[in-house]
């Protein structure tokens, strides 16, 4: 069972896409994220690597994460490379008014490697009740006009 959740954004495809990308500054918008490292250097490509450190039920956990497809500024997609519960997700990012606004679509599922094919479930439901509120806190955060544009 995947989750698809979509939220509109009172800013430029532009604007989002350049926030999104960064990956670095994830953890300003997703509440479970720490820290994160991104090897590969900039700009943001094909293959570059990010690893988080996220809060998961109440320990932290670190996870590497691989873009594998980056259309700015309409698409960015990852894969999980590591752990028994690896994250699979694609934004994508339609312009709505011309361009004035968008709306961001986040398509998200999960696959378990050993032990983690039992957590499956757990992880899957715990994901579908957090996107949401990620989501509207990366439209406050670019609503308020943070980061300038």
């Amino acid at each position: 069972m995947a989750i698809s959740e979509s939220i509109e954004i009172s800013r430029s495809p532009q604007d989002v896409f350049a926030y999104i990308d960064d990956l670095a500054t994830h953890g300003e918008w997703q509440e479970q994220v720490v820290s994160a490292k991104v090897d590969g250097g900039d700009p943001t490509r094909v293959g570059t690597r990010s690893t988080e450190t996220r809060k998961i039920g109440g320990r932290e956990q670190q996870m590497t994460y691989e873009v594998t497809e980056h259309n700015p500024p309409q698409v960015i997609a990852f894969r999980g490379v590591d752990g028994s519960v690896r994250a699979n997700g694609r934004a994508t990012i339609e312009p709505l008014d011309g361009g004035a606004r968008c709306r961001v679509k986040l398509d998200l599922d999960f696959e378990g490697h050993g032990m983690g094919k039992l957590l499956l479930p757990l992880v899957r439901n715990q994901a579908a009740k957090q996107v949401p509120k990620d989501q509207a806190r990366l439209k406050e955060r670019l609503e308020s006009g943070t980061p300038a544009a």
